[in-house]
């Protein structure tokens, strides 16, 4: 079945564990020439087997090229991304989108070009984010445009806390390695390109219909709503907008992908009913094309044409008349997208999108059939709540580890909700390409902004119910993997039972539980100090097996700590550190916690950790900590302070704030 129907699948499988395993091999020459001669040497042996019904060696020297393939790929991606001195540099760049409002700056997202070194540019590659001061000059620059400026390149870094998530891993799957803050003073100078290329043209019209809505009357937050849900544009949304669709899960229809273009496809595809028969063929071909101008005023955005790409590939097959298998044309638009850029696969949405695509085709009709409803409506419910079963199904694991939450009344909320998004975001087309018609647009418009604002008063009140969402719940990537792993076979075997065994995903779910057993059983008998690198204050962590006292209160450090400890399944026990010098007893260990020290004080606590902090912690004395093992400035400590020259110091100096987080096992 996976050769001859889903041919796709031994392709993808092999060419992604190759990219994976870039993640911590980088091959040299040794590895590209011996690779080469024994692929070589295997295909050619693979010759003498071809009368065979199945040529196996042929079919495992396939695999290991697309193994290779796969870690070649990534490893070029990676490499491609230019090394930058971190002193400044005159960088010519092009603005790859409209640069986003901050509190007391403007954020640009500068795809670089040259550089200038002595007397000629050096030509670069990769991204950096430019924080520009000065807010005042935010609309004079437009996607696409060309810029000239000074800038000191700084490496975008993780702030190292447990389980945190990675922002620069995420960072250099986008191209950018770097970000720097420049003044208007160091804008040399800014011109329009001389064509702008497509992806920037897209953006502008995007923008553009933005500018529709908002002149035919809709503001504010139901602006945002619009922008977001039709557009994909979510800039523009408050945190507390966000936070209410997320609790109440239905946060995908903010994002443009594949319900959108399902939604326009099958729009389209009534309009266009009277195509039939022989001119079927048209009918696909224009919905095809209308999705991909959809895709284009949503500004091109991964997602939507992660989304269009798959519908095509879909309805591509369907027109040539062959009996194409969805899942090899879903598998299919994901191999260019891989090959297009390999790291795609660490994205969230490529995988949020594929996994609920491939579990809706694999167990939609299956489970959809079980129960058979004789009316209309009631048929329609059981279908809206069997697509969002199945969905949720197979993005459970990725909604726990990235989100450390799930929503309960998911189904309730999709089948509520996911009809009026449908009808907001035909009408919320419509607008625009009625635009010039002020006597049809003008009551669409309003039509869209009254379902926008019900469509939000309906979410709110969905995601206020009891018990709306579990929280602080988590878990590492590899139990994600297992849970995944354990939910397809299981899903497998609810369907067809002729072909998988009850031992199948009764070995699985085995696995995933003692994988996770075994973790929290290393939890237990353990304990460590946890210095948190927070954005401001100081947060102390002490945890002894699955409890972790947790000193400090400051809201800006929440979810720092509340991320690692759902991700670990800890119990979170609030403390207070009342003085400022405190000691913190920890097993046969000693934490001094103080803005400033002394010999007296070492002397009198007998610390076996110092912990400076406060912005600039005292040192008083020619203080002696030969018998401390660690000496740890809290991330509140200046950048600018120093340890005076005639401080002893015979342990280690952890600087949180440049080290990232420190941890130690008790």
């Amino acid at each position: 079945m996976l050769n001859r129907e889903i041919p796709f699948f031994r392709i993808i499988i092999p060419l992604g564990v190759g990219i994976v395993s870039g993640l911590w091999f980088t091959p040299g020459h040794s590895f590209l020439i011996t690779a080469s001669i024994t692929l070589i040497t295997g295909f050619a042996a693979s010759l003498f087997f071809n009368r065979n019904p199945a040529n196996v060696l042929f079919g495992i020297v396939m695999e290991m090229s697309l193994y290779t393939c796969g870690l070649l790929l990534f490893t070029n991606e990676k490499k491609s991304l230019s090394k930058l001195e971190e002193i400044p540099r005159i960088y010519n760049g092009t603005i790859t989108d409209y640069p986003e409002e901050k509190a007391n700056s403007i954020k640009i997202i500068l795809k670089l070009n040259s550089v200038r070194s002595g007397s000629k540019p050096e030509p670069v590659r990769g991204s950096v984010v430019v924080y520009l001061s000065n807010d005042n000059i935010k609309r004079s620059f437009l996607p696409g445009d060309l810029l000239k400026i000074r800038l000191t390149p700084l490496p975008i870094v993780n702030r190292g806390n447990p389980y945190e998530f990675d922002y620069r891993f995420y960072m250099e799957n986008l191209g950018i390695k770097y970000s720097a803050y420049a003044s208007p003073d160091d804008v040399s100078g800014s011109a329009g390109p001389h064509r702008r290329p497509l992806r920037y043209r897209a953006l502008i019209v995007r923008e553009r219909i933005i500018d529709m809505y908002r002149e035919r009357g809709i503001t504010g937050e139901r602006l945002a709503l619009v922008a977001a849900m039709t557009l994909g544009q979510k800039k523009m949304l408050e945190p507390q907008q966000k936070q209410i669709f997320i609790k109440a899960g239905v946060m995908h229809i903010m994002a443009v992908s594949g319900l959108h273009a399902m939604i326009l496809s099958l729009f389209i595809s009534h309009l266009l009913f009277f195509l039939k028969g022989k001119l079927k063929p048209l009918r696909v071909i224009i919905t095809i094309l209308l999705l991909w101008s959809f895709a284009f005023v949503t500004g091109l955005t991964p997602s939507v044409m992660r989304a269009a790409l798959m519908f095509s590939f879909i309805e591509t097959g369907k027109l040539i008349r062959r009996n194409v298998n969805n899942i090899n044309s879903v598998l299919a638009s994901a191999f260019v997208l891989i090959i297009i850029r390999p790291s795609v696969i660490f994205d969230a949405g490529f995988l949020l999108s594929y996994s609920a695509v491939l579990f809706i085709i694999c167990f939609y009709n299956e489970l959809y059939h079980k129960i058979c409803f004789k009316t209309y409506f009631a048929d329609k419910i059981w279908q809206s709540a069997v697509v969002t079963i199945v969905a949720q199904a197979g993005t459970l694991p990725l909604t726990i580890s990235l989100f450390n939450r799930f929503p309960l009344w998911f189904i309730l909320s999709n089948i509520a909700i996911v009809p009026l998004s449908s009808l907001l975001i035909i009408i919320g087309c419509l607008v625009p390409l009625t635009y010039p018609l002020k006597f049809i647009s003008g009551p669409l418009a309003w039509l869209l902004g009254r379902l926008t604002g019900f469509t939000e008063m309906l979410t709110e009140t969905i995601s206020k119910l009891p018990f709306s969402s579990i929280e602080n719940i988590g878990m590492t990537g590899f139990e994600a993997f297992l849970l995944f792993i354990a939910i397809i076979t299981t899903g497998f075997w609810l369907t067809d039972r002729k072909r998988i065994r009850a031992v199948v995903p009764l070995l699985t779910i085995l696995v995933f539980v003692t994988a996770t057993g075994v973790l929290d059983i290393s939890r237990k008998r353990s304990a460590e100090i946890i210095v948190y690198n927070t954005i401001s204050s100081h947060v102390i962590g002490v945890r002894t097996g699955k409890r972790i006292y947790v000193y400090g209160n400051n809201p800006e450090t929440e979810a720092d700590v509340s991320r690692h400890c759902a991700t670990a399944r800890l119990k979170i026990i609030p403390m207070t550190l009342t003085n400022e010098i405190s000691a913190i007893k920890a097993g046969d260990c000693r934490i001094l916690v103080s803005n400033r020290i002394s010999n007296r004080v070492i002397d009198e606590f007998k610390p076996g950790y110092i912990i400076l902090t406060g912005k600039y912690p005292a040192i008083e004395g020619q203080v002696n900590t030969e018998k401390i093992s660690s000496l740890v400035l809290a991330p509140d400590v200046s950048d600018y302070f120093s340890i005076p020259e005639k401080t002893r110091i015979k342990g280690s100096v952890h600087i949180v704030r440049k080290a990232g987080a420190f941890r130690v096992a008790l």
